[in-house]
C-alpha cells in the first residue's frame, strides 16, 4: 500500500495531483480533513505575510476563511508548536497546556472555534528545512467521533508512516510551481524575460536574445513585477524562483 502511494507521489506532476492522492492516503488511517501550509518568507517572530504562504486544505470553506482568511492561525496552540519545533506532536498537548494553566486568552479563542468546527483531535507535524526563513507544517484533522485518546492509539500504530507519507508530500510540493501570491500567473513572455536578467543579462542582452526591443523587454519585467506583486525586479526574481516557475517544460 505504501508502495503504491509512494509511486502515485513521486509520478504527480502538479501540486493538485500530489494533494489529491495524499488526501486519500490520510483519510485511510482516520485524518480526513487537513490543512498544510509552507512560507518561504518567514523572519524570527513571524511567518510571513500569510499572502505569500502556499496553503492547501480540505477543510470547509467557512472553516478556511476564518481560520487562514481572517488570522485566527496566528492564535492556534499547534502552530506556535509547529514555528518553534521540528517532528510530531499530538493534540494531547493542547490540554497539557490547559492543565498546567499556560494558555493564552488568544489560544482560548482559537481553540474555543476549533472546538465549534469540530476540529477536535489530530496530530501536527512541523518539518525540518535548511533555511531559517523557510516553514512548512500539515496539521491532520481526525474524522468525526475519533477521541484524542483513540487517534493517539492509531498513531501508536501507524503514526511513522503517516509522518513519513507527510514528509514525502512536503518534499514533493516544495519542488513543484505554484503561483501562491500572484494577481495572475506570468505569461511564458515575462518569465523568460525574467529568467535571462536572474542570468546575469541585462536589458539590451535580453532584448538581442530574444528578438525584442528593449522597451518591450522593460515592459515584460514591469507587468511581471505586477504580476507577483512586488517593487522590484529583484524581488521578483526571488519570488518567481522560491515558486519554482522558473524553466518549466511547457505542456
Amino acid at each position: 500500500m505504501m508502495d503504491h502511494y509512494l509511486h502515485q507521489m513521486t509520478d504527480a506532476n502538479s501540486i493538485e495531483d500530489a494533494w489529491k492522492v495524499h488526501v486519500l492516503r490520510m483519510a485511510e488511517y482516520g485524518f480526513d480533513r487537513l490543512l498544510y501550509a509552507y512560507t518561504r518568507f518567514g523572519t524570527g517572530s513571524s511567518l510571513g505575510d500569510p499572502q505569500d504562504a502556499l496553503v492547501l486544505t480540505n477543510h470547509d470553506p467557512a472553516y478556511v476563511d476564518e481560520f487562514i482568511g481572517q488570522g485566527m492561525y496566528a492564535k492556534g496552540p499547534m502552530v506556535a508548536w509547529a514555528t518553534a519545533n521540528t517532528g510530531a506532536c499530538s493534540w494531547s498537548m493542547i490540554y497539557d497546556l490547559i492543565s498546567a494553566g499556560t494558555v493564552s486568552p488568544d489560544m482560548l479563542e482559537a481553540m474555543a472555534f476549533n472546538r465549534k468546527m469540530d476540529v477536535i483531535a489530530g496530530y501536527t507535524i512541523s518539518f525540518h528545512e535548511v533555511s531559517q526563513r523557510a516553514k512548512g507544517a500539515i496539521g491532520l484533522t481526525a474524522r468525526r467521533g475519533l477521541t484524542q485518546p483513540e487517534v493517539d492509539d492509531i498513531w501508536s500504530r501507524h503514526g511513522s508512516e503517516i509522518e513519513l507519507a507527510n514528509k514525502i508530500l512536503h518534499l514533493k510540493v516544495v519542488q513543484l510551481p505554484h503561483t501562491t501570491g500572484q494577481r495572475r500567473p506570468l505569461t511564458a513572455r515575462q518569465r523568460e524575460v525574467l529568467e535571462w536578467v536572474a542570468d546575469g543579462k541585462t536589458i539590451q542582452d535580453t532584448a538581442v536574445i530574444m528578438g525584442l526591443n528593449p522597451a518591450t523587454v522593460e515592459k515584460h519585467l514591469r507587468l511581471a513585477r505586477e504580476c507577483l506583486d512586488v517593487d522590484t525586479t529583484a524581488q521578483a526574481i526571488l519570488k518567481a524562483s522560491s515558486q519554482n516557475q522558473f524553466f518549466l517544460i511547457e505542456r
